[in-house]
Parts: structure tokens; C-alpha cells; sequence
């Protein structure tokens, strides 16, 4: 740009223009189009013909380079310190990306557990600690971090789908004057419908007010509607206590990820691993130590899904269990084989063989497997088109 200006006498406005085109797809035909007015502005500064051609010549093969090197060195730097920043300060990089969402490549389940991989607690939503956005907790709740410890990652109410941002801040406004004494105090201080309360019955996030969801789902249908002007909003009617059956741990893991896409009480592969274990499938983790060649059966829950244009019909699978995440490469053959499992199916279990190069671990697949589990586990994962 700086050159536009001096040689060719550009305004800062025409060099803009000039940049623009210089990382254009199309550059080399944008920057045809510009050769006249370059060539015109170093005419009238008395640089000689030939010197202009080759300054016009430098700034094609700059453009044929330079945007992608810029590129590359931003990213690199953005690279460094999110590494860094996970090395170090891994909640706080966890809660940073969960409160940008949706964003990136990875869904915010599969960056809670990346998390607890790294050693951060997370905890659930709970609207008796929660803010709107993920926060950091120290060893009580509510608390703030202790220097020097890893802080544990609090889920906000951000995550509770189809929660207006309104009725989460009028929870917070209304826990600021003082801890809720129960469901019925929650739902009449802070105003809140029946549907509302249902909805964060059913998200977990009544947990500290009553510990089973399906009782605090059953307190939340019982609360008066709460119309404006009702004398009785937030009010239970008097009746005995209901015995609800406890739930299974895979339902409650089920209910977490319908009702806010994750769940921080337990990976759903992990409630399957008996099942894997008892056929002699590998985890994530197993995998990495396996001799390059090795039969071996993985399983776990999809989430990416890719077919790049450039792979020749190659489609990339990544599973992840509780351990971490499994590579699965899947040839043009195999895929139209096993074309509806791949693209629909949650949770894969893949046999194949291993394949090493270097670090990099993958199983080339040669036969795919829908795993079961429970209803309503429908993850977010990048799928391809």
C-alpha cells in the first residue's frame, strides 16, 4: 500500500482498493484491470518505463504470496497463544471458547470434555450459580478461584436451549437480593412463568434447589401458571409428595444433551464401554499406543464428519470417547457401502487397522456400526454436505 502511495501517487483510499484486489481470488486478472492507473501515477513521478513494469511485476508476485504469508503468520500467533493460554490457564481458554459459541470447528460438548481431560472440574448449569455466560469457580460454588489452582469451569445459563437472555438476567437479579430458599422462592422472586421454570427444570439447572430432575420437573408442572396479577404464581398447590422412579445415569446424560447439547455428569461412551470392552474395542487413548497395522474395533460419539473436495472422495470421521478422540479414515468404497451409517448414525463403531505416521494415529475403516443409546442423545457434530 505504502508503495501505491509513493511511486503511483494513490490516495490511502485507492491503496485500500489496491489491497483488496491483491487478495482476491481472481488477483492477477483484478490487478490487469489496475495496471493503467499504476502505471499513469509512476509516469507522472518520472519512474522509467521499464523500473514500472518491474514494480508491477513484484506487486503480481506479491499477491500470488503475500495474503496467504500475512495469513499464515496471524495464525500462527493465534496458534502460540491459545496453546498457550491451554497449557496454562486451561479453564479459562474452556469458558472463553464456550461463551463465543457458535463458533470454530469443535461443539461445545466436545469442548467441555477436552477440558476435563486437562484436569478442570465442570459443573453444571444451576441457576443458583450460574451466570448467563460459563464462568470460573473456586472450590466452593459461587466462589471465586484460589491463586494457583485450577478454577472449575461453571456452565451458564446460555446453554439451557430456547432460554432468553431476559429470563436468565431476571434470575440473576433476583438471586443478587439473596439465595433462593427453594423452587417455589425461584420461580415467584424472579417472576418466572411455568414454562420457564419447566424449561430449566428440565435442563438440570434447578439442581441445588431440588437434586432429582424429574422432582424438580414434577415441582416446576406444579407451580401456578403465573399470569401477570395471579395471587398465586409460583405457588404449589398442597398435595402429597410424588415417588418418582430414579433415573438411569444414561437417561439422565440423555436429558442433558436434549435439553442443552451437553452434559458435564459423565461422556455418553462411557456408559457404553462395558458393552465395547466385553467385544474388545480400543478407546481413544488405547489407540495411540497400537502397533501401525493392528486390527483393532474403536467406537465412540461422531463429531466431525468431513469430505474434502480435494481428498478424491475420502471421507474423515473423528470419534471421541472418554479418553479423547479417534481418527477414522473411510475409502470411496467403504463409504458407499456403509453411505447412511456414516452420515447418520450418533455413535460408530469402525473396524479396521491402524495406521501411524509419526504421532499421527488414524484406522483406515473397512466396516462401520451403528452403537445404541439412549433416545434424545443427538450430538452436534461439522458434517459434511
Amino acid at each position: 500500500m505504502r508503495l501505491a502511495v509513493v511511486a503511483a501517487g494513490f490516495t490511502p483510499g485507492e491503496a485500500d482498493e489496491l489491497r483488496r484486489v491483491m487478495t482476491h481470488k481472481r488477483s492477477h486478472e483484478k490487478l490487469a484491470e489496475m495496471k493503467e492507473r499504476l502505471m499513469a501515477g509512476m509516469e507522472e513521478r518520472k519512474i522509467p518505463r521499464p523500473d514500472a513494469e518491474a514494480i508491477f511485476r513484484q506487486l503480481l508476485g506479491f499477491a500470488g504470496y503475500g495474503f496467504p504469508e500475512s495469513h499464515a503468520a496471524s495464525f500462527a500467533l493465534l496458534v502460540y497463544a491459545s496453546a498457550w493460554l491451554k497449557r496454562y490457564h486451561p479453564a479459562v481458554f474452556a469458558a472463553a471458547l464456550l461463551d463465543s459459541q457458535p463458533m470454530g470447528f469443535y461443539a461445545p460438548h466436545t469442548l467441555v470434555e477436552d477440558a476435563k481431560r486437562h484436569g478442570v472440574e465442570a459443573r453444571g448449569i444451576d441457576a443458583c450459580h450460574s451466570g448467563w455466560e460459563c464462568a470460573l469457580e473456586g472450590a466452593d460454588p459461587g466462589m471465586p478461584p484460589a491463586p494457583g489452582r485450577i478454577p472449575a469451569l461453571r456452565l451458564g445459563l446460555r446453554y439451557v436451549k430456547g432460554l432468553p437472555r431476559a429470563v436468565g438476567e431476571a434470575v440473576l437479579l433476583a438471586r443478587r437480593r439473596g439465595p433462593f430458599a427453594s423452587v417455589e422462592d425461584l420461580a415467584r422472586r424472579a417472576r418466572l412463568s411455568r414454562p420457564w421454570m419447566e424449561r430449566l427444570a428440565t435442563a438440570g439447572a434447578l439442581r441445588s434447589l431440588a437434586p432429582d430432575r424429574r422432582g424438580a420437573l414434577w415441582t416446576a408442572l406444579g407451580l401456578a401458571p403465573g399470569e401477570e396479577g395471579d395471587l398465586f404464581a409460583g405457588r404449589l398447590p398442597p398435595e402429597p409428595e410424588a415417588a418418582l422412579a430414579e433415573a438411569s445415569a444414561a437417561e439422565e446424560v440423555a436429558a442433558d444433551f436434549q435439553a442443552t447439547g451437553l452434559s458435564e455428569r459423565a461422556h455418553p461412551v462411557s456408559l457404553l464401554r462395558p458393552l465395547l470392552a466385553a467385544r474388545g474395542a480400543r478407546s481413544a487413548r488405547e489407540l495411540q499406543r497400537m502397533r501401525d497395522r493392528s486390527a483393532v474395533e474403536v467406537g465412540g460419539l461422531v463429531i466431525v464428519r468431513q469430505r474434502p473436495g480435494t481428498a478424491k472422495g475420502i471421507v474423515f470421521v473423528s470419534l471421541e470417547d472418554e479418553t479423547g478422540i479417534a481418527n477414522l479414515v473411510v475409502m470411496p468404497d467403504v463409504y458407499e457401502r456403509f453411505r447412511p451409517v456414516v452420515r447418520r448414525a450418533p455413535f460408530l463403531l469402525a473396524r479396521g487397522r491402524v495406521e501411524r505416521n509419526g504421532k499421527v494415529v488414524n484406522v483406515k475403516v473397512r466396516e462401520l456400526l451403528p452403537l445404541p443409546f439412549a433416545e434424545g442423545v443427538r450430538p452436534g457434530s461439522r458434517d459434511f454436505h
